[in-house]
């Protein structure tokens, strides 16, 4: 299935607008995963003519964006990413994780930029950056795809090698995300130490609910965590 290329569209505009000279491009992954990190990555690339088959990570094959990423890492004029934990998120919420990766990400940047275009409808980054956000940004615009591509297959990567000491969970399969192999993995054995314990998933567990972290907002409230997935999928 062909799709339309991304563009820098987004970026002149930006630079015309605000007089911005270094662009970076925004996508995280991990959102709705049951374990592993929330990851961002940040890429600048600046207007040069992107590699062939570019789009958003997800809809490309294994085999296609594994070696895209590869292209990726010496095309791009600079990336970094950034992460937050499974505790990090359990502790401070959906947003202010992806905040945290994001801001990780950007500072590890050689340079700063003086603009981000975020992928998505919602601005969790915010100020001092100047954020663009984008629907479907990954699909349209170069920076934010060459930055899902990243940060896909680097996750992607990161979940299998936390899998091999639990190999039931399948995580080289399913990088932490709900499944049946992982579902049944977590009946018969509990959480991990890289799961999320602010989850949903455990409320079908009554066997491991103990294990639940509740997060009180400040009028003791429980606020809903963003992104996160139970056992009916």
């Amino acid at each position: 299935m062909s799709y339309e290329p991304p563009t820098h569209t987004v970026e002149r505009s930006l630079r015309a607008t605000t007089g911005a000279k270094v662009i970076a491009g925004v996508d995280e992954v991990g959102r709705g995963a049951w374990a592993g990190p929330v990851t961002v990555c940040a890429a600048v690339t600046g207007l040069r003519r992107p590699p062939e088959g570019l789009t958003d990570s997800k809809l490309l094959t294994i085999k296609r964006r594994t070696q895209l990423a590869e292209v990726l890492r010496t095309w791009v004029t600079a990336y970094a990413l950034g992460h937050a934990s499974p505790e990090e998120i359990d502790d401070l919420g959906m947003t202010a994780a992806l905040r945290l990766a994001a801001v990780r990400a950007l500072d590890a940047l050689p340079v700063r930029p003086d603009a981000v275009i975020l992928d998505g409808k919602h601005d969790y980054l915010g100020a001092p950056w100047k954020v663009r956000t984008v629907i479907k940004g990954d699909r349209s615009c170069v920076a934010v795809a060459a930055a899902s591509v990243i940060a896909k297959v680097q996750r992607d990567k990161m979940m299998a090698e936390l899998g091999v000491d639990h190999a039931d969970f399948g995580f080289a399969d399913n990088a932490g995300y709900p499944s049946p192999v992982h579902k049944a993995a977590l009946e018969e054995w509990g959480p991990t130490p890289h799961h999320r314990l602010s989850w949903a998933y455990l409320d079908a567990l009554p066997q491991w609910r103990h294990l639940k972290k509740v997060r009180s907002g400040a009028d003791g409230s429980v606020p809903e965590i963003e992104g996160q997935l139970g056992f009916d999928f």
